[in-house]
């Protein structure tokens, strides 16, 4: 289901790349190249008329970023909030696991 607009090889390599880029906002677990959802195919005609229009990719993923904020972004860069989001899951892991062994240590020392 590609757009009759992209018909040079060079077009056609932008308009994979950039849909590989993207997150389905639908489905989230997928890019919108892989998705069939009616909102994945929107943007992928989106995608196809701003390649058409002459914009670079750089133009093309900050228009969906700035539309649709981070999220839609696949692969998103790494900023502080990010590392946030995926440590601290981490971070409350360790911090609970001291909290048991200090515990349980804490009996221990107290039946002895």
């Amino acid at each position: 289901m590609q757009p009759e607009f992209l018909a040079n090889v060079v077009n056609e390599e932008r308009f994979q790349s950039l849909t590989n880029e993207l997150r389905c906002l639908v489905c989230q677990n997928q890019t919108i190249a892989e998705s069939n959802a009616d909102l994945a195919v929107d943007l992928k005609n989106l995608v196809a008329k701003q390649i058409s229009e002459g914009k670079t990719d750089k133009e093309i993923l900050q228009y969906m970023e700035d539309r649709y904020g981070e999220f839609v972004l696949y692969n998103p860069p790494a900023t502080i909030e990010n590392s946030i989001l995926w440590l601290g899951p981490f971070i409350v892991l360790v911090i609970a696991v001291f909290f048991l062994f200090g515990s349980l240590k804490r009996q221990s020392n107290s039946k002895d």
